[in-house]
């Protein structure tokens, strides 16, 4: 019993945080998956927790090859464009210890194995262990127009399945903050997800999906 409740206390810890970045994983063909993704960490025991919906390529691309590396960045205009699936084909680099690409765009990246899976609920839990880590740029620090444009870009992917009404209120609230604090790529990547919304085809909006 105590064993369990070790373990149990162990998991409540790794499960605390979220940090919203970018995971990259490797096609059927080889090419590059790019998603953005905001994983539960635990740094300190090298663990990280995603949660992709199980249609979605990057859980695909999981349960086959079990390895992925995670991005944090601070270019929202990439994870703007990875939101909705514009994100072309941006700089990368091998990874050093695992079959991966790394995101020339990233602060720091760590690459990961998945260790435990999970995918008896909507989301599918992959427990992942962190193999390696590296570090390309200092981040640039908090601004409110990058965390508005990460906000937009999470409500852009939930399109389908929440009202147009909704997340206009919502762009509106954050717009402010982005033409307050902004420079011109978090002017971009707003507008880009504005036109997004805006251009989503009615026939594919199910508030069902939830």
């Amino acid at each position: 019993m105590e064993e369990q409740n070790s373990h149990l206390q162990d998991r409540k810890t790794v499960v605390g945080m979220i940090l919203e970045g970018i995971v990259t994983t490797k096609n059927d063909d080889q090419s590059v998956n790019i998603a953005p993704m905001g994983p539960r960490v635990d740094l300190e025991r090298k663990r990280l927790i995603l949660r992709p919906f199980p249609e979605s390529r990057t859980c695909h691309n999981l349960i086959r090859r079990r390895y992925g590396v995670f991005h944090v960045i601070d270019d929202v205009l990439l994870l703007a464009s990875a939101a909705i699936g514009r994100v072309g084909t941006p700089l990368m680099f091998p990874a050093e210890k695992i079959d991966g690409m790394v995101l020339k765009k990233a602060c720091r990246w760590y690459e990961f194995e998945v260790q435990e899976m999970d995918d008896s609920n909507l989301r599918t839990e992959m427990t992942t262990r962190v193999i390696h880590q590296g570090h390309l740029r200092e981040f640039f620090g908090f601004n409110r127009a990058k965390h508005a444009v990460v906000e937009a870009a999470i409500l852009a992917t939930r399109v389908k399945f929440t009202s147009r009404e909704t997340i206009a209120d919502e762009f509106r609230r954050l717009l402010i903050l982005v033409e307050k604090t902004g420079g011109k790529d978090e002017h971009r990547a707003f507008e880009l997800l504005q036109n997004y919304v805006q251009q989503f085809p009615d026939d594919k909006v199910s508030l069902n999906e939830g």
